[in-house]
């Protein structure tokens, strides 16, 4: 991806923070019970949230009793998280691109970005997160997989949809279940500011009447980037598989990943 590419798609998950909000699941409640043991949260942990969206990670941080500073690039994206989490005094949340952001005073025992990490400038992210925690303080990076599973038939027959509507498909292009991504442990090593990196899988499925599928598929950068009228027919061509081919729902198939790290001492 380049640059330019990053700092465009990245910019249009603000769009329409209440479909976002809406329509984006939640995390597995796994994967906070990891982070408990392996980051050790707990009342009072002093948490950095990169990329918050409207709250869907921040939400069991604050019930925690964690001391979160978030943080969206959209000031419509944090402004939904405030009300989301008006309830939580505990909760900071901040409109500013992570790159630009000046620190408050004091490191960060947890830094977790959910779904965001990769939309950050690649040559900072790690050096700026290391300088932000504490000595043995844990970087945790949560990535969703859209894997083979669920209703495996509708999402081979969408693939012409994509092929048709939107150039940048790859041809042939079918689900797997593989989701390992060797740079992800490289960038830990690379920067030389963490320890071995540990990881966490969760699998789970979502069901999906046409409506909220496209309302889904509007929450997606690559989807919101196309032009008007290849979008359109994108969407049409997937409405008509889900309710006259697929009998009018289909089943996601979802892994969940969480990787961490402990800044070295």
């Amino acid at each position: 991806m380049t640059d330019t590419n990053r700092e465009t798609l990245r910019t249009t998950f603000g769009q329409d923070a209440e479909l976002y909000d809406r329509f984006r699941p939640a995390y597995p409640p796994r994967l906070f019970t990891d982070l408990d043991a392996l980051a050790d949260l707990g009342p009072h942990t002093r948490v950095l949230e990169i990329g918050c969206g409207t709250g869907q990670a921040t939400l069991p941080l604050a019930r925690r009793g964690c001391q979160v500073v978030a943080m969206d690039l959209s000031p419509d994206m944090a402004a939904r998280a405030r009300r989301n989490l008006a309830q939580f005094p505990n909760v900071t949340v901040v409109a500013a691109a992570f790159e630009d952001w000046p620190p408050p005073d004091g490191p960060f025992d947890v830094v977790l970005s959910a779904t965001a990490f990769h939309w950050l400038d690649p040559g900072l992210r790690m050096s700026k997160v290391a300088d932000l925690l504490r000595p043995g303080g844990s970087l945790g990076i949560v990535s969703t997989h859209h894997i083979a599973g669920g209703t495996n038939a509708f999402f081979a027959d969408a693939q012409r949809c994509y092929e048709r509507f939107d150039p940048a498909t790859p041809p042939g292009m079918r689900l797997t279940t593989d989701d390992e991504t060797p740079e992800e442990t490289a960038e830990f090593d690379r920067s030389a500011r963490f320890g071995p990196v540990a990881f966490r899988r969760y699998e789970w499925q979502q069901t999906y009447t046409a409506g909220e599928y496209l309302n889904l598929l509007m929450t997606y950068s690559g989807t919101r980037a196309l032009a008007p009228q290849a979008r359109n027919g994108l969407l049409a061509c997937i409405a008509h598989l889900i309710d006259e081919v697929h009998g009018g729902a289909i089943t996601k198939q979802y892994r969940t990943r969480l990787a961490i790290g402990h800044k070295k001492s």
